[in-house]
């Protein structure tokens, strides 16, 4: 028998001893970046989202905190596409947190 997992997003690693710590900041309105689109996520079965959002020829990582509450949602800064998913590859992996 094949039991498939619930789960079709990649889930984040555990961040290593000597992880990259990026910068995490409030959300605020870029007109180059106006018209964003994740392209990439995390499970949302976790309590912790991360998505990669292009647009513009730029890209940054979106990290949101779910809570009873509401959401928390941070953004790093803006970075070249190519840029974005070398730190993309490092967070799933633990390598950036």
């Amino acid at each position: 028998m094949i039991v498939l997992d619930a789960c079709l997003s990649p889930h984040v690693v555990m961040a290593q001893r000597d992880h990259t710590r990026l910068r995490w900041q409030k959300p605020y309105p870029l007109p180059a970046l106006e018209r964003v689109r994740p392209v990439a996520w995390t499970c949302f079965c976790r309590a912790t989202v991360y998505e990669r959002c292009e647009g513009g020829g730029r890209a940054f990582i979106r990290r949101t905190v779910q809570l009873d509450g509401g959401n928390e949602v941070l953004e790093t800064h803006a970075w070249s596409i190519n840029e974005a998913r070398v730190i993309w590859t490092e967070l799933l992996s633990g390598r950036a947190r």
